[in-house]
């Protein structure tokens, strides 16, 4: 059986977007975030999606 591959331009997209977003959120002055819930899953998803990234280039390093 094959490998999955991940779909590592999908991932790098999500990671710049939720990252940008995330940067603008973030109040530098009092360390808070604008939307403390919404930045929360932001978070979740961009740890996740750079998570992927690293999994797929470890693998392909391997090959």
């Amino acid at each position: 059986m094959e490998n999955k591959k991940i779909p590592s331009f999908a991932f790098a997209i999500v990671a710049i977007i939720l990252g940008s977003a995330l940067f603008k959120h973030f109040n530098f002055e009092d360390m808070s975030f604008q939307k403390p819930l919404l930045d929360a899953l932001y978070l979740i998803i961009f740890v996740f999606s750079v998570y992927a990234l690293m999994k797929s280039r470890k693998n392909r390093t391997e090959k």
